[in-house]
Protein backbone atom coordinates (compact mmCIF):
# COMPACT_ATOMS: atom_id res chain seq x y z
CA UNK A 1 0.00 0.00 0.00
CA UNK A 2 3.14 2.03 0.48
CA UNK A 3 4.37 1.94 -2.71
CA UNK A 4 0.89 2.40 -4.25
CA UNK A 5 0.70 5.78 -2.47
CA UNK A 6 4.46 6.93 -3.03
CA UNK A 7 3.55 6.24 -6.74
CA UNK A 8 0.33 8.49 -7.05
CA UNK A 9 2.60 11.27 -5.01
CA UNK A 10 4.50 10.78 -7.73
CA UNK A 11 2.12 11.15 -10.52
CA UNK A 12 0.92 13.94 -8.67
CA UNK A 13 4.20 15.89 -8.67
CA UNK A 14 4.72 15.24 -12.27
CA UNK A 15 1.22 16.77 -13.19
CA UNK A 16 1.76 20.38 -11.36
CA UNK A 17 5.11 20.32 -12.33
CA UNK A 18 4.07 19.87 -15.86
CA UNK A 19 0.98 22.09 -15.19
CA UNK A 20 3.32 25.05 -14.15
CA UNK A 21 5.31 24.69 -16.97
CA UNK A 22 2.31 25.15 -19.25
CA UNK A 23 1.46 28.08 -16.75
CA UNK A 24 4.55 29.99 -17.50
CA UNK A 25 4.86 28.69 -21.33
CA UNK A 26 1.36 28.66 -22.64
CA UNK A 27 0.09 31.81 -24.66
CA UNK A 28 -3.14 33.25 -23.64
CA UNK A 29 -5.58 32.87 -20.65
CA UNK A 30 -7.63 29.94 -22.41
CA UNK A 31 -4.78 27.73 -22.73
CA UNK A 32 -3.56 28.30 -19.55
CA UNK A 33 -6.15 28.04 -17.94
CA UNK A 34 -6.21 24.47 -19.42
CA UNK A 35 -3.15 23.53 -18.06
CA UNK A 36 -3.89 24.60 -14.57
CA UNK A 37 -7.12 23.29 -15.18
CA UNK A 38 -5.71 20.16 -15.63
CA UNK A 39 -3.28 20.83 -12.61
CA UNK A 40 -6.22 21.10 -10.19
CA UNK A 41 -7.73 18.07 -10.94
CA UNK A 42 -5.58 15.10 -11.76
CA UNK A 43 -2.62 16.58 -10.06
CA UNK A 44 -4.35 17.51 -6.66
CA UNK A 45 -6.64 13.99 -6.78
CA UNK A 46 -3.40 11.73 -7.61
CA UNK A 47 -1.34 13.74 -4.13
CA UNK A 48 -4.84 13.00 -2.01
CA UNK A 49 -5.20 9.23 -3.20
CA UNK A 50 -1.60 9.21 -2.02
CA UNK A 51 -2.29 10.84 1.10
CA UNK A 52 -4.86 8.32 1.14
CA UNK A 53 -2.55 5.14 0.72
CA UNK A 54 -0.06 6.34 3.48
CA UNK A 55 -2.50 7.70 5.83
CA UNK A 56 -5.18 5.11 6.31
CA UNK A 57 -6.65 6.63 9.27
CA UNK A 58 -7.17 10.24 7.23
CA UNK A 59 -8.67 8.17 4.26
CA UNK A 60 -12.28 8.79 4.55
CA UNK A 61 -11.78 12.38 4.38
CA UNK A 62 -8.92 12.51 1.59
CA UNK A 63 -11.87 10.27 -0.44
CA UNK A 64 -14.26 12.52 -0.02
CA UNK A 65 -12.13 15.86 -0.61
CA UNK A 66 -10.80 13.68 -4.07
CA UNK A 67 -14.62 13.21 -5.24
CA UNK A 68 -15.30 17.24 -4.20
CA UNK A 69 -11.98 18.18 -6.18
CA UNK A 70 -13.70 16.20 -9.00
CA UNK A 71 -16.98 17.40 -9.41
CA UNK A 72 -15.69 21.58 -8.72
CA UNK A 73 -12.82 22.06 -10.11
CA UNK A 74 -13.62 21.61 -14.00
CA UNK A 75 -16.95 23.72 -12.80
CA UNK A 76 -14.70 26.72 -12.13
CA UNK A 77 -12.35 26.63 -14.17
CA UNK A 78 -15.01 26.31 -16.73
CA UNK A 79 -16.65 29.43 -15.24
CA UNK A 80 -13.45 31.74 -15.76
CA UNK A 81 -12.93 30.81 -19.01
CA UNK A 82 -16.97 31.62 -20.05
CA UNK A 83 -16.32 35.18 -18.15
CA UNK A 84 -12.94 35.79 -19.97
CA UNK A 85 -14.81 34.64 -23.37
CA UNK A 86 -17.72 37.29 -22.99
CA UNK A 87 -16.00 40.12 -21.16
CA UNK A 88 -14.20 40.11 -24.54
CA UNK A 89 -10.49 39.13 -23.36
CA UNK A 90 -8.70 37.70 -27.41
CA UNK A 91 -7.87 34.57 -27.88
CA UNK A 92 -4.35 34.28 -29.80
CA UNK A 93 -4.94 32.57 -32.38
CA UNK A 94 -8.58 31.48 -33.49
CA UNK A 95 -8.72 28.62 -35.74
CA UNK A 96 -12.86 28.76 -35.40
CA UNK A 97 -15.38 30.25 -32.62
CA UNK A 98 -18.22 28.48 -32.04
CA UNK A 99 -19.74 30.85 -29.09
CA UNK A 100 -19.71 33.67 -31.45
CA UNK A 101 -23.29 32.82 -32.77
CA UNK A 102 -24.51 31.75 -29.13
CA UNK A 103 -23.06 34.70 -27.96
CA UNK A 104 -24.81 37.05 -29.87
CA UNK A 105 -28.12 35.60 -29.58
CA UNK A 106 -27.82 35.96 -25.56
CA UNK A 107 -26.56 39.32 -25.91
CA UNK A 108 -29.60 39.95 -28.40
CA UNK A 109 -32.19 38.35 -25.90
CA UNK A 110 -30.71 40.37 -23.01
CA UNK A 111 -31.74 43.48 -24.93
CA UNK A 112 -34.55 41.99 -25.75
CA UNK A 113 -34.25 42.20 -29.65
CA UNK A 114 -35.70 38.51 -30.29
CA UNK A 115 -38.94 39.24 -29.14
CA UNK A 116 -41.65 38.79 -31.59
CA UNK A 117 -44.61 40.67 -30.06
Amino acid sequence: MELVGIVFLWIGVGFSAIGILGLVRLPDLYTRLHASGKVSTVGLCSLLLGAACLMPSASLKLLALTIFALLTLPVSTHAIAAAAYRSGLPLRRVVRDEMADRMEYTQASRLGKDRAA
